[in-house]
């Protein structure tokens, strides 16, 4: 225990004083900043008081994954008592949910890239308003996997878009505007050390296809439009595969490049629900996709718990 608390001690010094740098003079200048979507205001919320001694960013699709998550992780930290309820603090908007527990907040970010790159806004915000340093935000999910069983868990060292290539195109102002997608290197040796440590599936670190659709734009056959072949995609997932690509999401790229941009460490970890080298459908039982679920979750709570000294 002694080494763990001097190994976290490390940790934290090694990212003393890593403030949130909001790439944007306008917000400084503003009386109030109404963060819309989570229903909070800096004219009716002390941010400091509620969120200034957060961490640990974990960011997922669903409100009902993340509220599942905040309970988990509060168990797991000691944190959690008997009949403890952890209320959603954006309760005034159905747009998103948000748990907190300790040095963790657990935040819902919806499908896609534009879903959470609004989550983002807001979230870096809220985080620059409570004067917090040395965060940590990764996102926990599901994906599909290339050329790997499912069950297996990626760690994503670079998002991709769907040609490859590792940037996030914006356009601004009806101008293009492309933005680095590499993910916290260090954060991600950390979160792969930490699944050794666990022993308990399989893990890997490879590249990560943002893709801005579930069907057409990931190759699948079974949407409502499609005008291609089996041949076709098969063809495309192998060069993907040969390219370094393990997996394929919705939301990587944006995730990666404002993290990067606003001076925060960022990660992903998605678990791979099935190899889409042999088909398209989701067709595990239930029960099976639950405990999935679970992998991705119980990995990043390790890393915490490690951070903090409590393994």
């Amino acid at each position: 225990m002694a080494a763990a608390r001097a190994e976290a001690k490390e940790h934290e010094n090694s990212h003393n004083n890593r403030l949130i740098q909001l790439a944007n003079p306008h917000v400084a200048a503003m009386k109030e900043d109404i963060l819309y979507h989570f229903n909070l205001s800096t004219s009716t919320c002390d941010f400091p008081a509620m969120f200034g001694d957060v961490k640990f960013v974990c960011v997922g699709g669903s409100p009902s994954r993340m509220k599942k998550f905040i309970r988990y992780i509060a168990v797991e930290l000691g944190l959690d008592h008997p009949g403890e309820e952890y209320p959603n603090i954006c309760v005034g908007t159905d747009r998103f949910a948000m748990y907190k527990v300790g040095p963790v907040l657990s935040v819902s970010h919806g499908m896609g890239v534009p879903s959470i790159a609004i989550m983002l806004h807001e979230l870096i915000k809220l985080l620059y308003h409570a004067k917090c340093s040395n965060v940590s935000v990764i996102r926990i999910g599901t994906s599909g996997g290339i050329g790997l069983e499912p069950g297996s868990v990626v760690i994503t060292r670079q998002a991709v878009d769907a040609c490859f290539k590792p940037e996030f195109e914006q356009i601004v102002l009806g101008k293009r505007v492309v933005r680095n997608t590499d993910m916290d290197e260090q954060l991600v040796q950390e979160l792969m050390q930490c699944s050794a440590d666990l022993k308990e599936f399989t893990t890997v670190v490879g590249n990560t296809i943002c893709s801005l659709d579930f069907y057409e734009g990931q190759g699948r056959l079974d949407g409502a439009i499609c005008f291609y072949t089996e041949k076709d995609k098969q063809a495309y997932l192998q060069a993907a595969q040969a390219a370094g690509i393990r997996n394929i999401e919705m939301e990587s790229s944006v995730f990666a490049s404002m993290c990067r941009t606003c001076g925060l460490r960022a990660a992903v970890v998605c678990v791979t629900y099935l190899d889409r080298l042999k088909g398209d459908q989701i067709t595990s039982p239930h029960e099976v996709l639950a405990e999935y679920e679970q992998r991705p979750q119980r990995l990043v709570s390790h890393f915490i718990k490690k951070s903090l000294g409590k393994v």
